[in-house]
């Protein structure tokens, strides 16, 4: 485990971790994208929201009794052994750099807004490319600099927003809300047709524990810090979406391409409500990709420790993998090109779609460690007051969970299946490796008794 006195995250820094990953680019369409469906869609925010925070709990809970580095991996693995470790770290690993391009394609629309004026594709291309290397340059200088990128974007992101959101309700007017159900069928279907749009917004309530092995006193911060970076999104979310409700017209809203530019027009008159909001944009992908680069380097390294990704992975410096990070980075930079230069967007399309699935299998994976933890006796190590509490919020995670499976719609699950089944050859040419060396460093009786011997208490101490 890592030196508790290297460890350079603590509550505040660890808090804007799950905050500024959660807050990508993607909060600055939302309102437009769930107009068509009436406010019912706000409830279905609001659903969503408790979804969220129960998953939230439950990885608190995890982190108490594995505050390790690779949360999801960690607890799939020692709940359901190497398999199912694996098939998390790579549906995670899958996510972020694939997650990562679609943030640095979507900054170069933000700075188009802040530098008008034709631009090529290759000057979006290069836009794009920064967008993605500079955040990996703050990881390579280490988890202090990560950490204090995070704290600066967080704040820079969550102050106009908040603003916009606060300072919406004084401009509130209910005649902009427009019908409560909009679209066709019941207002329970329109509901979760709006969810659907919805369900993605909480991805990243996984990141403290995904880095507990740099949290302080992890055993609580990575809980509490979870928790806090939750419930701050959400009021940013949910009060950021009912002030734009309310200041824009409905028929306006929904074809608004800027709702939150729109918003700030209508509050304050003039056209310079998109510029400020571009801005914000700006700084808030960048913060989400210094967070999520870290994350994309996390899962592999946790896994590359007990032999399931190749050994590259495990090289460290100053608390982050840099490997990792050169990977992703690598990665998701082909992909950018690949997208601009190729003019191929069919592709940059199917991945984006796998990450929508492959986001889903380390939650369900980890919401089901935690039921099994609790129904096979652990519970002294979950505290047994808490028994039935916990029990409850593991089960309506795996329910949320769930939910994010079926909202991804059937182009996702498709695709994304086929990736986490590709991922079997890697984890059958791992194990075959691993299985190799321990024959050789063991008595020759046989590969199967060197096996039994040997993995036990690995698996123990995953």
């Amino acid at each position: 485990m890592h030196d508790r006195h290297t460890r350079r995250f603590g509550l505040g820094t660890a808090t804007c971790l799950v905050m500024g990953n959660i807050i990508g680019g993607g909060i600055f369409l939302l309102p437009a994208s769930v107009a068509p469906f009436g406010t019912v869609s706000l409830v279905a925010f609001g659903v969503l929201t408790l979804g969220a925070v129960a998953l939230a709990l439950v990885f608190g809970r995890l982190a108490e009794r594995h505050p390790d580095t690779g949360g999801p991996y960690v607890y799939a693995r020692e709940a359901f052994g190497d398999f199912a470790g694996f098939l998390s770290a790579w549906s995670y690993w899958t996510m972020t750099w694939v997650s990562n391009a679609a943030l640095a394609v979507a900054a170069v629309g933000y700075v188009h807004v802040l530098v008008p004026g034709h631009a090529s594709a290759g000057t979006d291309l290069l836009v794009a490319l920064a967008a993605l290397w500079l955040p990996a340059l703050a990881n390579f200088a280490g988890t202090r600099y990560v950490g204090a990128v995070q704290l600066v974007s967080t704040v820079l992101k969550f102050v106009p927003l908040l603003f916009i959101a606060v300072v919406g309700l004084f401009f509130f007017d209910p005649h902009n809300l427009g019908p409560f159900h909009a679209g066709h069928g019941s207002a329970l279907g329109g509901m979760s047709a709006a969810a659907a749009l919805l369900l993605y917004s909480y991805v990243g309530v996984e990141s403290a524990a995904m880095s507990a092995g740099e949290v302080r006193d992890p055993e609580r911060n990575v809980g509490r810090a979870t928790v806090l970076g939750t419930v701050g999104a959400a009021v940013v979310y949910l009060l950021g979406t009912v002030a734009v409700f309310g200041t824009v017209a409905h028929t306006k809203l929904v074809n608004s391409t800027a709702p939150f530019s729109d918003a700030v027009n209508a509050m304050f008159g003039g056209h310079w409500g998109g510029t400020l909001v571009a801005g914000a944009a700006v700084v808030s992908i960048i913060g989400a990709l210094n967070g999520w680069t870290l994350m994309s380097a996390q899962s592999p390294y946790a896994a590359a420790k007990d032999g399931l990704f190749p050994a590259p992975f495990l090289i460290k410096r100053r608390g982050v993998p840099t490997f990792g990070v050169l990977a992703a980075g690598i990665l998701a930079s082909a992909l950018t090109v690949v997208n601009y230069v190729l003019g191929t967007g069919g592709v940059f399309q199917i991945l984006v779609l796998i990450t929508t699935f492959s986001a889903t299998v380390p939650y369900l994976l980890a919401a089901g460690a935690q039921v099994y933890f609790l129904l096979t006796g652990r519970r002294d190590q979950v505290r047994p007051a808490r028994f039935a509490r916990d029990l409850t919020l593991a089960l309506a995670a795996f329910g949320f969970t769930f939910w994010l499976v079926a909202g991804a719609g059937y182009a996702a699950i498709y695709q994304g299946v086929l990736f986490l089944f590709a991922g079997i050859l890697v984890y059958a040419w791992m194990a075959a490796r691993r299985t190799t060396r321990q024959t050789a460093t063991t008595d020759p009786a046989g590969p199967g008794a060197a096996r039994t011997d040997d993995q036990e208490p690995a698996r123990l101490a995953g």
